[in-house]
This record gives structure tokens, C-alpha cells and sequence, in this order.
């Protein structure tokens, strides 16, 4: 069963952003996603470390290491973009003015408790929580972009984290390389499958129940999904 890339999988979740919102991309694998936003989306992007209306990656050799997101990665502005300190960009998340925060995730559990920080034992990173615990409770809605499985097989979606809480109960909905999956009260729900597989088949390689969407779209290997 071959999953999406990581590109792949930007591209998907950049397709699933809603029209004219406020997004913030978290550090990591969710910083593709501005490289395939539509022209015309009308989505403004947001980086914790002071800039609103991020554009995609730079070309290489046309980077400006004076203009970067919130994980030293360059970027690019778009029209009317702008700068700011990192008080009022916390403020902006803390106060909920962000309509989606696209996040990285170790573990997200099926109630949607989200495990993404460093614990600084395994990850090659100083143990840091970062600005992941204000957005998870300061933006409107939690997507987390992820692995379905970890690189040693181990379930990313789970029953109970095992790794600490960056925030309980805030995750509404997963992307992962094999599936879409819906945070529901009555639990997980997948909604789209990576093509040639079977519910059982993601079911396998996932720690907690997957129920069934009324319907459930197909993900091509290029991260479009077909109803």
C-alpha cells in the first residue's frame, strides 16, 4: 500500500483549505502547503514569527534569508503582505483570529488530544513545546498533516497518546498519507482513502476504530481527491 508523498499530501491539504480564511502553517511538513495554494484561494498565510500573507518557497538561488517562516525556512511574500513582532502574531493566535492551523503531529489520539512537541529524546531536537500549545487552543479548527505510521511502523493515530499532550481534545481533522480522517464526538471517521486500499487495509495501520464516511472519496497518488 504506497502512501502519498510529502508533497502529495501538501497538495491535498492545500485543496481542502477553505476560500478566503486565515491559515497558519505549522513547522515542519505543513510549510509545503504554501507552495500549492490557487492563485485565487483568497487565503491569507500565517507564520508565528510575524508575517501574514506568506507566498511559497523561493526558487533556488532566489532565497532572501532576511524573509523566513517560523522554522528558518525561506519564503516569499505575497501582495500586501506584512511584518510584524512576535507579540502581536501570538496575539493573532491566541485571540482567534486564525480560522485553520495545519499542524505536524507525533500522536493524535481518536477524542483528538494532539501530541506534537519535542521531547528531546528521539527527534534530534531540544526538548521545546514552541507556539504549537497557542495555536492548538487559539485557532478555530486543528488539521493535523502527518505520516499515517511512524518510521518504525508504529500507529501515528492511536487510542491513547503515549507521548506528552501538546493539547486535549482540539484535533478536527487528519490527513495522512494513507487517509482522511474525521474527529467526530461518536469518534474517527474516514472520509477518503488513498486508491487500491480498503478500509481494512488503513484500518491495520491505525491504533484506533475507523468508522466509515456515508460515503468515502478516493485519494489519488498525486493528493487530488475524487468523490
Amino acid at each position: 500500500m504506497n502512501g502519498l508523498t510529502r508533497q502529495g499530501l501538501a497538495r491535498m491539504v492545500a485543496a481542502h483549505l477553505p476560500r478566503d480564511s486565515f491559515v497558519n502553517l505549522g513547522i515542519g511538513a505543513p510549510t509545503a502547503v504554501a507552495n500549492h495554494m490557487a492563485p485565487d484561494s483568497g487565503i491569507i498565510l500565517h507564520s508565528e514569527n510575524g508575517v501574514l500573507h506568506m507566498g511559497a518557497a523561493p526558487p533556488p538561488g532566489e532565497e532572501d534569508w532576511d524573509l523566513i517562516n517560523a522554522g528558518k525556512a525561506p519564503i516569499t511574500l505575497a501582495e500586501g503582505g506584512a511584518f510584524f513582532d512576535s507579540a502581536l502574531a501570538f496575539a493573532m493566535m491566541r485571540g482567534g483570529h486564525l480560522d485553520v492551523a495545519v499542524l505536524g503531529a507525533f500522536q493524535v489520539s481518536e477524542r483528538g488530544d494532539l501530541a506534537n512537541w519535542s521531547t528531546g529524546r528521539d527527534e534530534g531536537e531540544p526538548p521545546a513545546i514552541g507556539g504549537a500549545i497557542d495555536l492548538a487552543v487559539g485557532a478555530k479548527s486543528i488539521w493535523i498533516m502527518m505520516e499515517h505510521v511512524a518510521r518504525d511502523g508504529a500507529p501515528r493515530i492511536v487510542e491513547t497518546c503515549t507521548f506528552p499532550l501538546t493539547a486535549a481534545r482540539v484535533v478536527a481533522r487528519i490527513f495522512t498519507t494513507l487517509a482522511i480522517v474525521e474527529v467526530r464526538p461518536q469518534g474517527l471517521v474516514a472520509s477518503a482513502l488513498i486508491e487500491g486500499a480498503s478500509l481494512a487495509d488503513v484500518q491495520a495501520v491505525t491504533g484506533a476504530p475507523l468508522a466509515a464516511a456515508d460515503r468515502i472519496a478516493t485519494i489519488r497518488p498525486d493528493g487530488s481527491v475524487v468523490p
